[in-house]
């Protein structure tokens, strides 16, 4: 097959336009085609064909990926790759590519601007102001954060740049993470209840995996010793939102800062979005112009290495080395 038959399909992309891809895919002689979709039927539709493919949101099943005989690669425009059936991939000899280092310090600074405006009460107190409340007691008690401690569940690399960040503050960091055993840089490893029995703070970085969705649950939240207050900027089902609901209400935790949710966008009668002590933005950690440019370049380089017979920068099923359709050097 030769590069003049190519062609790449995005499924789905939010980003605005895709100028970083139509500079890469004409030099490879590679066709483009962008669409919006998401059921599985167009899915199959206009993937059909496919050798490799850019996804965002789009579930690739494996019913869809079934049904692309062509396609050797997908890459995801991010970090988490659960809206693909990575086993069903590998199964076929699809090589699945994500991007896991591009947005970093966007992420890890959204983590940390959410906890200190929910420390600092930044958000209640200029709703108030605004409505014309002018009192720093109606915010009390604030505590100094100094020698206070951070749980972070999860430590890849957005986490341990949150604990760099929280480490200059003075705190203390603990971190749960069943792939490390030992985390070093001055970094405490735990098992998941002393975290939840311990923090004073909670920080969600893992991805979402059958073994994560609703970690932090009814169970979880009984756990919570000194009411802590808890954000996330992974992935919405990593946190039982009902759970949560109830756990605010209770006063198991002080607060929440949320940049990801169960349902994207949330439904408007969600009591998330009228509690006062939980702050929210729309799944936007990742986003800086720059973040965004190095996302789209290097997931469409993702896929193009793979066609050019080249392993992609980051290889998300590691598995399907020897068994990919693509004539990959040393596959």
């Amino acid at each position: 097959m030769n590069r003049q038959s190519w062609k790449v399909v995005i499924t789905d992309c939010d980003h605005g336009d895709i100028e970083e891809e139509k500079k890469l895919f004409p030099r490879i002689g590679a066709e483009l085609v962008s669409v919006q979709v998401e059921e599985e039927e167009d899915l199959i539709r206009v993937c059909k064909d496919a050798d490799g493919i850019l996804n965002q949101y789009s579930l690739l099943t494996r019913r869809v990926l079934e049904t692309l005989p062509r396609c050797k690669v997908i890459a995801r425009y991010g970090v988490g790759v659960d809206s693909i059936d990575l086993r069903a991939a590998t199964d076929l000899g699809i090589v699945v590519a994500n991007v896991p280092d591009y947005c970093v310090d966007e992420v890890a600074l959204q983590a940390v601007t959410m906890l200190l405006a929910l420390i600092r009460q930044t958000v209640f107190f200029d709703q108030k102001i605004k409505s014309g409340h002018w009192d720093f007691r109606q915010g009390a008690p604030i505590h100094r954060i100094r020698a206070k401690t951070m749980g972070l569940v999860g430590c890849g690399r957005i986490g341990m740049e949150v604990a760099r960040i929280v480490s200059a503050l003075g705190m203390r960091v603990i971190v749960f993470d069943p792939y490390i055993q030992k985390a070093g840089g001055g970094i405490e490893w735990v098992d998941l209840d002393t975290l939840l029995k311990e923090s004073d703070f909670i920080s969600v970085h893992c991805p979402l995996n059958e073994s994560t969705r609703h970690l932090i649950g009814e169970n979880a939240f009984r756990k919570m010793r000194k009411k802590p207050l808890i954000v996330n900027t992974s992935r919405g089902p990593i946190i039982e939102e009902k759970a949560l609901v109830q756990a605010l209400k209770e006063g198991l935790v002080s607060g929440a800062g949320l940049d990801v949710m169960e349902k994207e966008p949330p439904d408007p009668g969600n009591p998330l979005l009228k509690m006062e002590q939980v702050i929210l933005s729309p799944h936007m950690s990742f986003y800086s112009e720059e973040s965004i440019k190095e996302l789209k370049r290097r997931t469409a380089e993702g896929v193009a290495d793979v066609l050019l017979g080249k392993w992609p920068q980051s290889v998300v099923n590691s598995e399907v080395r020897g068994k990919t359709r693509a004539k990959i050097a040393n596959s």
